[in-house]
């Protein structure tokens, strides 16, 4: 027999949610062959067997979490025409007086020393219902996150007592029968949790501006024009844009390297390395994923490291560190149309850059009115690390690169 348990996650992810099986009990499974995919608040995996045979019992159930290292489930020897490990059959009649003195069916409780799960604490902290008084639906009876959810759901709907401060966790008011029968409720993925937790978290704590510049994107877009198709020819990606962006973010950061700090308690930790973190929109939420070492990158290495990541964030294959240790992010609102925004933070970083949709608008050129294609930037920054000059300064010195990329070339 082979456990499957829950590997490990990467760095400061301790637990997952249990999204779906994609076997059943009793079914065979080959070497490798994938299991269950878990959400964690960064990425969604998929576990592979650890061996062949057939899938025995299963521990953890659709929507439980589980920490690193949990039982998930078992692997039993056989040829998959076996059947799972169920209940025993039946006793014959050998014993009816005991048979009748067991109850047909009984739910078992915890033990009284069993651990709860670190999301059913940190539920019970902030809500302040206390887990003991919920019934469990998890294995042995435990309770598990969606029960501690439900009951304050449960304690929502109820009146509160004028003496009983209100729950923590934010909840709405039920709806007219009407509206709610036509409503439709679903359950937050741990990345959707996770996104409003630390987006909220950064709000509460970064003392956070914005800052607005536009760039005129006339020379990108011809010497894009004029090399695209050499470019896609001999390094078989396509010439974007992110790729020039990139660039010109690590020569202003190197100017600039308050933009490229971080605050750790009373202490600035200033990064003489350039790990880019670059958004990516799923159907599951934004992800970001980092090119590291953007400095020592080409353009085409840039833009092929970006594209893979792209690729893979939508079929949701990227690994988690790959999605940690970034030092700067660029978020690209245009290619959803987006005019103008001001970006939230991706903490613990202090900056992140806002591109937008390129427009054409009449601008004035050396005395003349002309028709140019514009993009507005904004970069928004932590106050507390970045002071308003520099911040204003980085942007300017990106528009200068993008303007005349020969800079790029230059390394001015």
């Amino acid at each position: 027999m082979t456990e499957i348990r829950v590997p490990t996650l990467g760095e400061s992810v301790t637990e997952a949610t249990i999204g779906r099986w994609f076997k059943k009990a009793g079914e065979a499974v080959a070497v490798d062959e994938p299991l269950v995919e878990l959400e964690t608040d960064k990425v969604t995996i998929e576990v592979p067997a650890p061996s062949a045979g057939v899938l025995g019992e299963i521990v953890a159930k659709d929507g439980e979490t589980v920490a690193v290292g949990a039982l998930l489930g078992q692997i039993t020897e056989g040829a998959g025409s076996a059947r799972p490990a169920a209940a025993p059959a039946p006793a014959k009649a050998a014993a009816p007086a005991a048979a009748a003195a067991a109850p047909a069916a009984t739910q078992k409780s915890p033990p009284s020393d069993a651990p709860q799960a670190p999301s059913v604490r940190k539920i019970s902290a902030e809500s302040g219902i206390d887990a003991a008084n919920v019934a469990g639906s998890g294995k042995d009876g435990r309770v598990t996150k969606g029960d501690m959810l439900a009951a304050i759901e449960k304690a929502a709907s109820a009146p509160t007592p004028v003496n009983q401060p209100a729950a923590a966790v934010q909840v709405r008011v039920s709806s007219p029968a009407d509206d709610a029968a036509r409503e439709e409720r679903v359950k937050m993925t741990r990345l959707r949790q996770t996104i409003a937790r630390r987006l909220k978290e950064v709000q509460n704590t970064a003392a956070m501006l914005t800052t607005f510049n536009e760039v005129d994107m006339t020379n990108v877009m011809a010497l894009r024009s004029q090399y695209k198709d050499v470019f896609e020819k001999k390094h078989g990606t396509k010439l974007g844009f992110m790729g020039f962006f990139t660039k010109a973010c690590v020569q202003a950061l190197k100017d600039l390297p308050a933009v490229n700090a971080e605050i750790d308690g009373t202490d600035l930790i200033y990064k003489n390395y350039y790990h880019v973190g670059v958004a990516v929109g799923t159907d599951k939420g934004l992800v970001v994923p980092v090119v590291r070492d953007c400095d020592t990158k080409s353009i085409s290495d840039i833009e092929k490291t970006i594209a893979g990541f792209g690729k893979r964030a939508r079929d949701g294959q990227l690994k988690i560190d790959e999605m940690q240790g970034g030092t700067f992010t660029i978020t690209n609102g245009g290619i959803y149309g987006s005019l103008m925004s001001t970006p939230i933070l991706n903490a613990p970083q202090s900056a992140i850059l806002g591109m937008h949709k390129i427009q054409e608008r009449p601008v004035v050129v050396a005395g003349k009115i002309e028709i140019r294609p514009m993009m507005y930037l904004a970069l928004s920054y932590d106050h507390r690390v970045i002071d308003g000059k520099e911040a204003v300064t980085f942007l300017v010195r990106v528009k200068e690169t993008l303007e005349d990329p020969a800079r790029l070339v230059l390394d001015l």
